[in-house]
C-alpha cells in the first residue's frame, strides 16, 4: 500500500497514525505541494491523504483511511476506545492559536513537500490568502505562546496516560496528536509534564516523528 501525504498536514498525520498504532506496513509517498497531477490522477482532485492499494483501489479521506485499516487489522480497535468530550472541545477551542503559530512556519521548514522553491511559494501564496501575511503572524509569536501555555496547561489535566489520552486508545488520540505534532514545528513551546510525556509516547506508538529538531523560530 502507498499513502500519499504532505509531511506537515494534520489530516495526513491522522491517516499515518493508524498504520503505526495497528502495526500495518505502508509506504509513504510525499508529494510536492504544487503537484496537482498525481492526486488528480488518483482521485480526481488535488487532495491528500490518499491511500492506494496494490490493485489500484484508493481511499481519500483521513478518517475513512483510519476506519478502513482499523477495521481490517487484528487486535484491539482504536475506533472502539472511550472518548472524552473535553478533548474534542479542547482541540476546537485551541485551534485558532495553534494554526496562527503553525501555518507561517510550515514553508520555512525542510519538509519534502517543499523540496522546490515553487512548491513553497505555492503554499505561501494560497495560505496567506486565507490566514493573512505570514510575517504578521510570526510577529504575533510572543503573545500567541502565552495563550498557548494556558491551553497546554488545560490539556495537561485531561491526559490520563502517555500511551492514550483517555487511558485506552481511541479516536481522541487520532484527533489530538496531530495538533501536538503541529506545535512541534514551533520553536519555544513549553510543554507541561503530562503533555510532553504523551506527545513523545504517541509519536513512538504511531511511528510519526515529531518536528522538534527542525522547529522554526519567529
Amino acid at each position: 500500500m502507498d499513502l500519499y501525504i504532505y509531511d506537515h498536514c494534520p489530516f495526513c498525520v491522522k491517516a499515518r497514525m493508524i498504520f503505526g498504532l495497528r502495526d500495518v506496513p505502508v509506504t509513504l509517498q510525499t508529494l510536492l505541494n504544487d503537484d496537482a497531477e498525481t492526486p488528480t490522477r488518483l482521485v480526481g482532485e488535488k487532495k491528500v491523504p490518499i491511500l492506494e492499494f496494490e490493485d489500484g483501489h484508493t481511499v481519500d479521506e483521513s478518517l475513512d483511511i483510519v476506519q478502513c485499516i482499523d477495521s481490517e487489522a487484528e487486535g484491539v480497535k482504536v475506533l472502539d476506545g472511550p472518548r472524552n468530550q473535553e478533548i474534542e472541545r479542547w482541540v476546537k477551542a485551541s485551534g485558532d492559536t495553534v494554526i496562527k503559530l503553525f501555518i507561517p512556519r510550515v514553508p520555512r521548514a525542510p519538509l519534502g513537500e517543499f523540496a522546490t522553491p515553487e512548491a513553497a511559494e505555492y503554499f505561501t501564496r494560497n495560505k496567506e490568502a486565507t490566514f493573512g501575511s505570514f510575517d504578521t503572524l510570526l510577529a504575533q509569536t510572543p503573545e500567541l505562546l502565552v495563550d498557548l501555555e494556558r491551553w497546554l496547561n488545560e490539556l495537561d489535566a485531561l491526559i490520563q496516560s502517555p500511551e492514550a489520552v483517555n487511558g485506552v486508545l481511541s479516536m481522541d488520540d487520532i484527533e489530538l496528536f496531530p495538533v501536538l505534532r503541529q506545535l512541534s514545528l514551533v520553536e519555544g513551546v513549553k510543554y507541561p509534564k503530562n503533555v510532553e510525556a504523551y506527545r513523545q509516547a504517541m509519536s513512538q506508538l504511531a511511528n510519526v516523528p515529531l518536528h522538534d529538531e527542525i522547529a522554526v523560530a519567529a
